[in-house]
């Protein structure tokens, strides 16, 4: 079977380069060895954060402007809720890397951040020498639902997909790309690489040393009006002298979810982690709930284990492959990407059918590791 275009790995960035590929008349097909929204990988536990201000580094901003414009739009087509205002809080030492790096790119991009006098959130609390900076324009997205969502239209747009083959290794030539599964032999003019965890078997020859962390995500009970959605909590992140750490208000009947961002076990294989409760993970986690969340349950309701593909710079991939123009990829995100899959499957795209794309995209380019 020949295609115009193959897309290795349908998660976050996978299945929105899926969908931007046939909504644009693209003959194509996605390929995972797991169903849209799965578990196994990156993309799942219920939320993930998006922020307009960026600490990380103040060029994310006009991506991570277009990556809400598109997570809108995708609601809007899906006609289901996908994004929730709540507003995120971020705090820590003024001159720390968090505080000062949302400050930097609220100045250099002209958005809305505003100072938290302590208190001002009655639900959460934090040291009198922290300052805590609000972003109002800012939320949670819902992971696996917006997975499935960008997985589901682009088959209405007609792409196919085919779950549950593992890719065995691709190749391509002067005349495209071959793509060899456990069961299947598939040839197109074009491929798209977002391996997510799996980065380091798929991209290897990039000589780029993915590491995978793996990550615990925990959920405890509240009965604080204050912690709940409803009764204003936002997003939450935190800089402190032991780790960073986040979270999110209560949404559902599991309550809080808190994770710690910093740190995290090295694993040399995604499929067979152990994916069971760390009790060093969750004692850190505990002790920041009980510090900053006074009133919770320390007691985990649910728990759940993702995988932090991280690159050496903790910035992502995002490129054409140096050797092989034909095939465009997105990998390394580092822990920090879910926000990013509605443009990233836009810039995919525009990889993919036009050879460039307009997003500015040079500073996640791979000629930075050469």
């Amino acid at each position: 079977m020949t295609y115009d275009c193959i897309v290795l790995g349908v998660g976050g960035a996978g299945s929105a380069a899926l969908y931007h590929l046939a909504r644009r008349g693209a003959n194509v097909v996605g390929i995972d060895r797991f169903a849209p929204g799965h578990d196994r990988g990156s993309s799942h536990g219920r939320t993930r954060m998006i922020r307009l201000a960026y600490f990380e580094h103040p060029d994310y901003v006009p991506l991570l402007r277009r990556a809400r414009e598109l997570w809108l739009e995708l609601e809007k087509e899906k006609g289901a809720p996908l994004y929730r205002e709540t507003g995120v809080v971020q705090i820590g030492a003024r001159d720390g890397m968090v505080v000062s790096g949302v400050l930097e790119a609220a100045r250099r991009h002209g958005l809305d951040v505003e100072e938290i006098e302590r208190g001002g959130l009655p639900g959460l609390a934090w040291p009198e020498s922290m300052t805590a900076v609000f972003e109002r324009q800012a939320g949670l997205l819902s992971v696996e639902e917006c997975v499935r969502a960008h997985a589901a239209l682009a088959q209405a747009h007609g792409a196919e997909l085919r779950i549950g083959e593992a890719v065995v290794g691709w190749s391509a030539d002067g005349d495209g790309v071959e793509v060899q599964t456990e069961s299947a032999r598939l040839r197109a003019q074009r491929l798209v690489v977002t391996p997510g965890a799996w980065a380091a078997d798929l991209l290897g020859d990039l000589g780029v040393p993915f590491r995978v962390l793996r990550k615990a995500q925990f959920w405890f009970a509240t009965e604080v009006e204050q912690h709940t959605v409803d009764g204003g909590l936002p997003c939450f992140y935190f800089e402190l002298d032991d780790g960073h750490f986040y979270g999110f208000p209560k949404i559902d009947e599991l309550g809080l979810k808190l994770a710690q961002h910093s740190g995290g076990t090295e694993v040399d294989d995604p499929f067979t982690a152990d994916r069971g409760i760390d009790a060093q993970e969750q004692a850190r986690v505990v002790a920041f709930l009980a510090a900053h969340l006074p009133g919770a349950s320390t007691t985990p309701t649910h728990h759940e284990v993702c995988f932090y593909t991280m690159t050496p710079d903790e910035h992502f991939i995002v490129d054409r492959h140096p050797r092989h123009p034909q095939v465009a990829l997105a990998a390394g995100l580092s822990g920090h990407g879910f926000k990013f899959a509605s443009v990233l499957g836009e810039v995919l795209c525009d990889l993919t059918l036009d050879g460039a794309t307009r997003h500015p995209i040079g500073f996640l380019c791979l000629s930075r590791f050469d």
